[in-house]
């Protein structure tokens, strides 16, 4: 896959190096200086590229006419649009990732805007908080979609409505797929007359607005109320 991020600070210096290490083709464009320095002592050098990058010169120069994905990652959400709109209207780019700073700003981080997913950092550590105080020791694994869907695991509480029951008698919500079940290290591939044991580790499939009600068959009731 062929990576393009524009903006050389902490996040996209970080970013290039995880995916250079999983041997993907990235170009970090950049024009501060320093930045430029400090790109140098940590990814190969043909993978930067000096400048600005919401100029479509640039932009050409790293190659985006071949980017399978851009992301603009700046300290500026007015440049980071206005890269993400020229990646997706101007050069096609098929993805086209962009960071937002001020969390007032992220409702113009659109597909209008160019903007197929939008970094907002700010919501992201609020929505992580929100599951952690709502869901309990559930944990998401997996986010697809946008967000629409989860792929959570979360253990069965003795003392929860799911305990010792099959999957057939749970009212479990709606589009709700149970994946797997972890017992004692052992993988069970479940069906609809598998019994949750307490201390079950189930791994499951279901919509994100659906959590707190899986949660509730698999928690304690009175994590529940709380």
């Amino acid at each position: 896959m062929f990576v393009i991020i524009v903006g050389g600070g902490n996040t996209g210096s970080y970013l290039s190096r995880l995916l250079i290490d999983a041997g993907h083709k990235v170009r970090v464009i950049e024009e501060r200086p320093n930045l430029l320095e400090k790109l140098k002592a940590e990814i190969p050098e043909d993978s930067i590229i000096a400048g600005d990058g919401s100029s479509p010169s640039v932009l050409e120069q790293a190659g985006v006419v071949h980017a399978n994905v851009l992301a603009a990652v700046t300290g500026a959400d007015d440049t980071n649009l206005v890269i993400s709109s020229l990646a997706r209207f101007e050069f096609k780019v098929p993805r086209v990732i962009g960071r937002v700073n001020n969390p007032k700003n992220a409702w113009l981080f659109t597909p209008e805007m160019g903007v197929d997913v939008s970094l907002n950092q700010a919501e992201i550590l609020a929505h992580l908080v929100a599951e952690e105080m709502s869901l309990g020791d559930m944990m998401t694994l997996l986010k697809l979609r946008r967000g629409e869907f989860s792929l959570i695991e979360e253990k069965v509480h003795p003392d929860s409505i799911a305990a010792n029951k099959t999957l057939r008698d749970l009212a479990t919500p709606p589009d709700t797929t149970f994946v797997a079940i972890i017992r004692k290290n052992k993988l069970i591939i479940p069906h609809g007359d598998t019994v949750l044991l307490p201390a079950d580790e189930i791994i499951a499939l279901l919509r994100e607005s659906h959590l707190s009600e899986l949660g509730a068959l698999l928690s304690p009731p009175s994590a529940i109320t709380r």
